[in-house]
């Protein structure tokens, strides 16, 4: 296949294919890389920064990574300042393939109608491996913990299965959505095509951010994070279909001038047959990109929502609500190992996204690079 020969050779859509492939592969099995229960409070362990790794002795000898158990002192109420209580007596080697806490790997439940009580899907491979950690039990915080003593590395981890899946998710209703009424509204054109593009057109004209801001304030309280989650794709995706209707709809404007589609309706074919089977499959091209490239404003959307309040609650992580420490001035400037990991996880995802969906636009349309 000459697209996907291109797209090999694109070393920027490469690197965030593989990018991706790294975040996906590590929020699906969270319960395995991640070292601890992402809802557990640590003993004294209330906003410790990350554990420092030693590599050698105090003589000078090298051993291997090990660290000191690190629990929290005094704080300084002048200055903020947080005393950390380091045992030097009792050094805890980091090791692979560490049992820890029991999980079920890839346990899957959804919430199903009528109730929307959450139904296990699949009940998961029970386990305690996990992928490091220490071998005297001793807390070993790769990126520390927030205020209220829970490992930041672990839930990072588990939040990401929103803030990824999120975008996924919304796309397999929105663009379905899209796809149909644009479909329609060019292939039938008159009133119904007037119709649907006022509509889009009003839809268009709201603000995204605010409306979102508003639908997410009025959400009923008392809904588990599962349910906001799909609440969140839902509004997200209701309001994103008028623009994607608009360019299918353009595209199926000329699509259906097209010979093996004058052909298909001289043949008495059914008209929503002939847009299912013979105009729809014409855009592949343009939703595949567009797709990859959509999915990064639906996890915007949720880390904006989860931020200011509105989405994922705690104690439920998402990198969202994680960023919602960045609101305090005191954990902004003495811990600022809270922030910059869901930034980080965040800019690097949404710019795979893009990478991506770039080097798909390239494979795809050659035309493309001529163009560059």
């Amino acid at each position: 296949m000459d697209w996907w020969r291109r797209l090999k050779k694109n070393p920027l859509a490469r690197f965030g294919a593989i990018l991706l492939l790294i975040f996906y592969i590590a929020v699906i099995a969270a319960d395995f890389v991640a070292p601890y229960d992402p809802y557990a409070s640590q003993p004294n362990g209330s906003l410790l920064p990350p554990t420092k790794i030693h590599w050698v002795s105090k003589s000078g000898q090298f051993i291997g990574p090990y660290i000191y158990p690190t629990t929290q002192g005094d704080t300084n109420l002048e200055t903020g300042d947080r005393k950390l209580i380091v045992d030097l007596t009792k050094p805890s080697p980091l090791r692979l393939f560490i049992s820890g806490p029991e999980y079920r790997l890839l346990q899957m439940s959804l919430p199903l109608p009528p109730k929307w009580d959450e139904v296990t899907i699949f009940p998961g491979i029970p386990l305690n491996w996990h992928l490091f950690g220490t071998t005297t039990g001793a807390n070993f915080n790769i990126l520390g913990t927030d205020d209220q003593s829970r490992d930041q590395f672990s839930r990072l981890l588990h939040g990401g299965r929103i803030s990824m899946f999120i975008g996924i998710f919304g796309i397999i209703i929105t663009y379905p959505l899209g796809l149909i009424i644009g479909g329609i509204s060019g292939y039938f054109g008159g009133v119904t095509d007037s119709v649907i593009m006022r509509l889009a057109e009003v839809l268009m004209t709201f603000p995204s951010i605010y409306l979102l801001v508003t639908l997410g304030a009025v959400l009923p309280p008392g809904l588990s994070s599962t349910q906001r989650f799909l609440l969140i794709v839902v509004i997200t995706s209701v309001i994103s279909w008028a623009g994607l209707a608009r360019v299918i709809r353009g595209q199926v404007l000329s699509i259906k001038e097209r010979e093996f589609v004058q052909a298909a309706r001289a043949m008495g074919a059914n008209p929503i047959y002939i847009i299912l089977r013979h105009v729809l499959p014409q855009t592949a091209s343009y939703v595949i990109i567009s797709a990859t490239l959509a999915i990064p404003s639906f996890i915007g959307a949720e880390a904006i929502l989860s931020l200011i309040g509105l989405g994922i609650q705690q104690p439920d992580p998402s990198w969202g609500n994680m960023l919602s420490l960045a609101s305090n001035a005191s954990i902004l400037v003495l811990q600022p190992w809270l922030i910059w990991p869901p930034v980080v996880l965040i800019i690097l995802t949404v710019l795979a996204f893009n990478l991506l969906g770039d080097g798909l636009r390239d494979a795809l349309d050659p035309r493309s690079l001529n163009r560059r």
